[in-house]
């Protein structure tokens, strides 16, 4: 029996700073787009960055809001304050709230609004001080991103979490780490492995897919990925590097129809012949009133 999907839309820093654009993304991805969860990003960036990373210039200058990378990530930064109002802008419209926390900062600060879940991107998840003190302090969901990770490091993340006996709480995710994906990348038999190592371990397995279109997004729900995670954006023109990797409304509204749809699919059939069929059968069928030996 599979589970009905959890559809996430990914706004991460796709509003470009602008708190009325972040608001706008979750009117949006209820009233249009009919997702269950929005998730956003939370760093610190002087705690993120070295000293140098801060002030070098953005590797893509039309993309940067700011003269150094560290001005850039300053300006796509909300305050704990903002991230709260956001949270309850969520459960107005009856969605789920979420965040990526990029280091022990933001963690302690979303940890404070106490969220359904927390989210922990690909480049952290051997980010042990942090993952420790959420373990301890933070009794949600802690959801795991595996891109750019190798097996040992897998194992490695997992044993951390059974210690803690906090692995029943973590729902690991399928991922490539790029912006965008090409299909021969995407690697959707990933969740079927990380599902027979893990799945009995964890609480549950899920996607994070940086891909073009919505069809291998169904691919990885009937493989066994039950949180279904994209990125999501207002316009994939925006200045801003994950834009082209998101899906726009349009797509991210069909993704959500096509995944539930699959959810109701997934069955057998509960007769031989069911009522749909009844009439045309009757109509239609070729009946032999001798079987041929």
């Amino acid at each position: 029996m599979y589970k009905k999907p959890v559809i996430i839309a990914e706004v991460g820093c796709n509003h470009m700073g602008d708190f009325n654009i972040a608001k706008e993304f979750i009117e949006m991805a209820h009233i249009f787009c009919k997702v269950d969860w929005v998730k956003f990003q939370k760093r610190n960036p002087k705690e993120c960055l070295t000293e140098e990373q801060y002030n070098s210039p953005h590797p893509t200058e039309w993309h940067s809001y700011g003269k150094t990378y560290g001005e850039h990530r300053e300006f796509l930064e909300f305050n704990i304050e903002q991230h709260r109002e956001l949270k309850a802008y969520c459960e107005k419209f009856g969605l789920i709230y979420s965040t990526s926390v990029w280091d022990m900062t933001s963690a302690k600060e979303v940890a404070q609004l106490n969220p359904v879940a927390i989210k922990i991107p690909s480049a952290c998840n051997t980010h042990y001080e942090m993952l420790d003190w959420l373990c301890k302090n933070y009794n949600g969901e802690i959801h795991v991103s595996l891109g750019m990770t190798t097996r040992d490091e897998e194992e490695a993340l997992i044993a951390f979490f059974e210690k803690r006996n906090r692995n029943k709480d973590v729902i690991l995710y399928a991922c490539t780490s790029g912006y965008p994906v090409p299909a021969e990348d995407v690697c959707l038999l990933e969740i079927t492995r990380i599902k027979e190592k893990y799945g009995h371990r964890v609480k549950d397995i899920g996607f994070s897919g940086h891909h073009n279109g919505i069809a291998l997004d169904i691919a990885a729900y009937t493989l066994g990925a039950n949180y279904i995670e994209r990125h999501f954006t207002l316009n994939r023109t925006w200045k801003g590097t994950d834009h082209a990797a998101s899906l726009e409304p349009d797509g991210l509204r069909r993704l959500a129809r096509d995944l539930r749809n699959t959810h109701i699919a997934l069955s057998y059939k509960k007769e031989e012949i069911l009522e749909i069929e009844k009439p045309q059968r009757e109509k239609l069928k070729y009946i032999r009133t001798k079987y041929l030996k």
